[in-house]
Parts: C-alpha cells; structure tokens; sequence
C-alpha cells in the first residue's frame, strides 16, 4: 500500500514517540527513578535540560521513560487485542450457524459500553487478592488488552462475510481446497489489511487510555515513569511549576493527535477520490494515447 501523502509535521511527533521508545535506554541522563533532595524543583539547566520534579528527579529522564512505558504498553495491547479479535469475528464470520450467533451477542456485549468504562471495572477486578501475583503494569494491559478486542472482531466478521460471497472462495473450494487454506491464503490478508489500519488510529486512544489510568491511580505504579502519573505529580505545583504539566501534557497531546491522524490518512488511501487539475489531465492523456495506439493497431490490420 502506498504511503500517505502527509505534512512531516503531523508525522514527526508520533515518529519520534517510537523512536524514543526504543531508544530511550540511549537517551536517558539520569535514572528514573533517582532522587536527588538538593536539586528539587530546579529548572532546566545543563545537569537537568528539562528541569527537576518535587522530588528531585530528571525530567528529562522521565519523558523518555514514559514515552517506553507507554510505546510497550501500547504494542502489547495492539497485538494481543487484534489477535483476540481477528480470530473471534473470523470464526464467528467463517463458521456461520449458532455459533455466528453466540460470538455476535458476546461482541455486542463487550461494544456495549466505552472500552475505558470497561477498563475500568476490570481494573477493579484485578485489584483483589486472586489477582496479587500481577503487577499493576500487567493488570493495566490486561485490562485494556480485554476492553479493546470487540471492535477488531466486529470489523473482521464483516469482512470474511463480505469475501465468503466473491466467486474466487467458490471456485478454491470447488478445486478442493481445505477451510484452513482458503483462511490463510485468501480471507485473513483482507482481514487484516482493515483490521492494521484500524488499529494505527487506535494507537493514539490507547496511548490516551494508559495515561488515563494511571492519572487515576489504576495504571502504572510508582517509581516508573509514565506521562499520565507525571501529570498527577504536577498537579500539586501547577502555579508555581506549570512545566511539570505543561510538558508531559503537550507531549501526550501531540502524539495522540499525530496518531490519529495517521490513521486517518491510511484509511483515506482506501476511498477513491476524484481526479482534478494535472492529475485529471495527465489520466486524459493517457487514456488517449491508448486509443490512438488501438486505432494505430487497426489501422494496420
């Protein structure tokens, strides 16, 4: 597929997130987590480019650390969700019958109230003591990993139900093809070219959704970095330090919307559009040079 033709401004925030993410090891001067009672609400400095927090530690280092924490989160979500979802709303779309049935209801459920509404209660559920041997970390993905798959499973339903009409699916299982070959070789590339592109969109969400959580005190837990809990700590000194939310705040801003832009234009590659100005001109010429070169062949014959 090709790239969509963007501003690189619009792609350089949640290009950067990603990179940093990975690389945030490489780019941390401090230890996240380090406390350091002398140099308390500093401002930016050659020790501390950001500046410091209440409790002495880098900014700098922080940002990086949550931009990991988040870009981790997030991957596991994604793929643990659209793997969820790709095999329920293609079963459910492939087998048909009562099952078809069964699967549909426990989707509508599950799209029945707001993914973080649903994250929510089952962070609740997570907090008793059957659930003691998982870090609030882990609970969070969970929680998220099980509040998102509903939408991936409704869209790949539609989507094998949709392919299980065309001729080719026919005509391979009049050639003896097996269920399982007609799936991975003709139904699951169509499934998950929607499904990819959705998901692309929805990483900005759920970049919103672990800064969320972890504002409310249900996400990650400290003394590890994450964008949302910075803006808790801030809070407190937002009169006399703005910076300690304005930073974290504008970074979670600006990577959500270059997200969700980003699927926007994927998914804007897929709608036709209509031709205007050179482009409609250049398709004009082309299509009469082909029936020049038609009636040049006649001619000849």
């Amino acid at each position: 597929m090709q790239l969509p033709k963007l501003p690189w401004l619009v792609l350089t925030p949640a290009l950067v997130f990603v990179l940093v993410g990975i690389f945030a090891p490489l780019l941390m001067t401090h230890d996240p987590a380090g406390q350091d009672y002398t140099a308390i609400l500093q401002g930016p400095s050659f020790a501390h480019w950001l500046g410091t927090d209440y409790l002495g530690r880098d900014l700098w280092t922080r940002m990086i650390g949550g931009a990991r924490t988040s870009l981790v989160a997030m991957a596991f979500v994604l793929v643990a969700a659209l793997s969820i979802g790709v095999v329920i709303g293609s079963l459910a779309g492939y087998v048909g019958g009562l099952a078809e049935t069964v699967l549909i209801s426990l989707i509508d459920i599950a799209l029945a109230l707001p993914s973080l509404v649903i994250a929510l209660a089952l962070m609740g559920v997570f907090s008793g003591e059957n659930f003691d041997w998982l870090s609030d970390y882990w609970k969070m993905i969970l929680a998220l990993t099980l509040a998102w798959w509903a939408n991936y499973a409704r869209m790949s339903r539609a989507v094998v139900v949709a392919e299980l009409q065309q001729p080719y699916i026919e005509a391979a299982r009049v050639m003896g093809a097996s269920h399982l070959w007609i799936f991975i070789r003709h139904i699951l590339p169509n499934v998950l070219g929607l499904v990819v592109v959705y998901a692309s969109a929805d990483a900005g969400a759920l970049v919103l959704a672990i800064a969320t959580l972890s504002f409310l005190g249900l996400g990650v837990a400290p003394p590890i970095p994450e964008w949302g809990q910075m803006l808790v700590d801030g809070m407190g000194y937002i009169e006399d330090h703005p910076s300690l939310v304005i930073i974290p705040g504008l970074a979670l801003t600006a990577v959500v919307v270059s997200f969700n832009l980003l699927g926007e234009a994927f998914a804007l590659q897929k709608v036709p559009r209509t031709l205007k100005g050179y482009a409609l001109s250049r398709k004009r010429r082309a299509r009469k040079s082909e029936e020049l070169a038609r009636l040049a062949e006649e001619s000849r014959s």
